[in-house]
């Protein structure tokens, strides 16, 4: 027996759904999942950084719901693509990195993917295991599958191309090493986000020259970063990680435009879809109070990587610091000789690194937007007392402890 599980009609339009932004082509992805065989189910993800975002976990979660039907995950580590850069999506050359870069961040990242996958029915497997023994013959016959001008059809190559900026060559070999990672695991589905189209698709091209029946391409929509506009990614800075704590998890999501809120819900959530469309509908006809449906969505988000309670206990601390404007739970404490007199609260702060430097808490100190136990202190020399509260702006807190008690 396979273990494969056929989805019913209202399971397969789930797979086919959510979080689905185009499936090429979708009949024959469709039959596949019918036809009882388990299916392997690329993903590829370069690791120029040790750090797992939300949106990495949108193509994460479609997978997990695909093992849970009894198919098998194929994670590539581009361990060889990454030392390229893979400018999809990007206006410049990346830059490169060393192998040990490479390695020592692709560690880091499997330790992340397996918060969303089942790790039984996952198969992790590194491009160095193929390309290590390609010879330049062999490279040179790969590059001879694809055209100057179908690479060239690439958005982010034609864009650069018209507008004068360089192209390295070595950036026109990084699709036909993606799509021969999928003839090196015989993949059936290849997953990614819009941007990864081409990739796939010249993945789809390439298998039936080596004598394989063409995978099938599951292209999700790009999950839009902190900033709202441009899509999640780690060199744009934008991004929240999974295994970032629950409470700093919960803050980022609650930071987002209320125009995030239901693809948030969307693509990194298990509310069922009546549901969805349900707020979706509120927050249009202005019936839902945005905030409501934000800390919805962000204690959702944070109950699938850390569980309810944490959910739970990261809303509550949200609630506590910014709607009761109450100190948090834990809070970094600092010893100070309190007894001496009033302190020097620019060193106090630069110190524990509440400022980025003197001049910052100067001027903090001057808009009033730094208290002690609830009160506006506008000078440098303050006084405090053992278990003081020192609040910085909005979010940033210390607490005073007398540094001469025994």
């Amino acid at each position: 027996m396979s273990g494969v599980r056929i989805p019913d009609e209202a399971e397969l339009q789930r797979v086919l759904r959510r979080g689905v932004a185009e499936i090429i082509p979708e009949e024959e992805f469709v039959r596949r999942l019918r036809s009882g065989r388990p299916l392997r189910l690329k993903m590829g993800f370069d690791p120029t950084r040790p750090v797992v975002t939300l949106g990495w976990a949108v193509g994460l979660r479609k997978l997990r719901q695909l093992q849970g039907l009894g198919h098998f995950a194929v994670l590539i580590i581009g361990d060889v693509t990454a030392q390229i850069g893979d400018p999809s999506g990007q206006s410049e050359t990346r830059p490169m990195l060393t192998a040990e870069e490479v390695e020592a961040n692709a560690e880091a990242v499997l330790r992340q993917f397996f918060r969303v996958l089942d790790p039984e029915r996952t198969e992790v497997r590194r491009q160095s295991e193929w390309f290590t023994d390609f010879r330049l013959g062999d490279v040179v016959r790969l590059a001879a599958q694809a055209t100057v001008a179908q690479l060239l059809q690439r958005e982010d190559f034609a864009l650069r191309y018209e507008q004068g900026r360089p192209i390295g060559l070595h950036e026109f070999i990084y699709p036909l090493l993606q799509a021969y990672d999928s003839v090196a695991v015989r993949a059936d589905v290849e997953f990614g986000g819009t941007d990864q189209k081409f990739n796939i698709l010249m993945g789809r091209e390439l298998q039936p020259r080596f004598g394989q029946e063409p995978q099938c391409a599951l292209l999700m929509p790009l999950l839009v970063g902190l900033d709202g506009e441009r899509k999640m990614s780690q060199s744009l800075g934008n991004y929240i990680a999974i295994d970032a704590p629950p409470h700093d998890m919960f803050g980022k999501l609650m930071s987002l435009p209320d125009h995030l809120i239901v693809q948030y819900l969307e693509l990194l959530t298990d509310v069922p879809e009546e549901e969805l469309e349900a707020i979706a509908r509120g927050l249009r006809e202005r019936s839902l109070n945005p905030m409501e449906a934000k800390m919805r969505m962000a204690r959702e988000v944070v109950a699938q990587f850390h569980g309810p309670e944490a959910a739970r206990a990261a809303q509550e601390e949200f609630e506590r610091v910014f709607r009761r404007h109450e100190a948090p739970a834990e809070v970094p404490q600092v010893p100070v000789r309190v007894r001496n007199g009033p302190i020097d609260l620019v060193d106090v702060l630069l110190g524990a690194g509440l400022v980025r430097s003197r001049s910052e808490a100067r001027r903090l100190l001057a808009q009033g937007a730094i208290e002690i136990d609830g009160q506006t202190v506008r000078e440098p020399q303050a006084l405090v007392r053992d278990g003081s509260i020192v609040r910085v702006g909005k979010h940033r807190f210390l607490r005073i402890v007398d540094a001469d008690r025994s």
